[in-house]
């Protein structure tokens, strides 16, 4: 879990880094990422342990003495996987209906953190236009200090303001509100607009002498500028916006989905089929109708004229005519299948979703009999050679399962055959790895 939990802060530093997170804040979303990386860890942890169980008792010759009193392997086998079996069936239930909601949770969460504006406030060498009626820039700096600070302040219609400070130290206000740079040597230059210009009646200015804006120089050893956050700090999401996704959906709930996704498709498949016949007047229901005077004819009215009985110009507008509506035709049908490819890879990402939890609680059993078997064939036990071993069969697995989920949301292959990629090649190995084991067999490998 800590190195999975880790992979998962290199993907996602630069959106944490730089943006004041609380301690309360980063421990709520490492419990929700943990939550979701259990699909992960368990199997890797069901293998390894069961390695190192059976390694440990072939080691030390307690299996052999086992299997002298009578006992098979798959006997001695049967309290673990029992065991096992139940874990499987909790892993079942924790995939359904716990980690949507951790989905859901921590999904959200990096949304409402990636969405808040402060993250690397400030670059050096480039001005900051982030926060609204300020442009800021620094020449040097790291860690909330910097120097060579200049910061241009026209929040104020009525005046423009610019401080310089050789540093600055930046921080946060307690309640996030406020963003403070504690400055050092510097000057304030204010400017304010010019007044308007009065006139007489007769046009002439009664106030020449107004002709510049105002200005005021101040110096300071020490001051501290105030910088409002409102928008710009953390703002947690309704969680609702998210529980559409189908990682957030158990089972019943993507069942549905699904169910709705089939009956849309037949719906649009039935309108478009519709709109194109009634494009045609002979397919019409008005035409279709017997007895129904409407002014259209119907099928067996309709004359036959030659191409050649037509003049030059009425056969020229009917070719045009007649192109331009299959051109129509082609668009919509165009923009159907696009549609329906949107429609269906959406679906294929539910039913990925759908397996994939089945496909966890198997794989779970499947690499017990993997493990179990493989540790007393080894016969090593600790964390030397059952790690090395186990890491390299969960590598394969996690290889095979990243391959299958790509292929799955590619169309490639079924999401059916996607998810349990891994299943069907580690199955027949835990059945002959079984059998050996349970034969007394030996794992050899000849040098020529």
């Amino acid at each position: 879990m800590f190195m999975l939990i880790l992979q998962f802060f290199w993907v996602y530093i630069d959106d944490l880094m730089g943006k004041g997170l609380s301690v309360g804040l980063i421990l709520e979303l490492i419990f929700y990422v943990s939550a979701s990386l259990v699909p992960l860890a368990l199997p890797l942890a069901i293998l390894l342990s069961s390695l190192m169980t059976f390694g440990n008792l072939a080691e030390n010759n307690e299996l052999t003495a086992l299997k002298s009193s009578g006992m098979s392997l798959f006997k001695i086998m049967r309290p673990l996987t029992i065991l096992v079996v139940f874990i499987a069936f909790g892993t079942f239930l924790f995939a359904n209906y716990v980690i949507p909601v951790a989905n859901l949770k921590w999904h959200s969460l990096i949304y409402d953190i990636q969405n808040t504006k402060i993250s690397t406030v400030l670059t050096p060498g480039v001005y900051t236009k982030d926060f609204e009626g300020f442009a800021i820039k620094v020449k040097d700096g790291k860690d909330s200090v910097y120097y060579g600070v200049t910061i241009h302040d026209h929040s104020n219609p009525n005046e423009i303001r610019t401080v310089k400070a050789k540093s600055a130290r930046v921080y946060r206000a307690v309640n996030g509100q406020f963003l403070f740079f504690d400055l050092t040597d510097g000057n304030i230059f204010e400017e304010i607009n010019i007044q308007s210009p009065l006139f007489d009646p007769t046009g002439y200015l009664q106030n020449p002498n107004v002709t510049g804006r105002p200005q005021r120089v101040s110096s300071f050893k020490r001051a501290t500028y105030k910088l409002n956050l409102s928008g710009y700090i953390l703002k947690r999401s309704d969680d609702d916006i998210f529980t559409d996704k189908y990682e957030m959906m158990n089972v019943f709930q993507i069942n549905q989905a699904t169910d709705s996704l089939r009956k849309r498709r037949y719906e649009l498949v039935k309108t478009n089929a519709s709109s194109l016949k009634n494009d045609r007047m002979l397919f019409s229901k008005v035409a279709l109708t017997p007895g129904y005077d409407s002014g259209f004819l119907r099928p067996e009215e309709v004359p036959i004229v030659a191409i050649k009985d037509i003049e030059v110009n009425d056969r020229k507008a009917a070719v045009n005519g007649a192109i331009a509506t299959l051109q129509r035709s082609n668009q919509a049908i165009d923009n159907q299948i696009a549609y329906l490819s949107t429609v269906d890879h959406e679906s294929a990402l539910y039913w990925v979703e759908f397996h994939r939890k089945f496909a966890l609680t198997l794989s779970i059993v499947i690499l017990f009999f993997v493990g179990a078997p493989l540790g007393a064939l080894v016969k090593k036990g600790g964390f030397g050679a059952p790690v090395v071993i186990a890491a390299i069969i969960f590598m394969i697995y996690f290889v095979l399962t990243s391959i299958g989920d790509n292929l799955a949301k590619t169309f490639t292959v079924s999401p059916f055959f996607g998810m349990w990629l891994a299943a069907l090649v580690f199955a027949p190995l835990a059945v002959w790895i079984s059998r050996t084991a349970s034969n007394d067999g030996q794992l050899t490998f000849t040098r020529k």
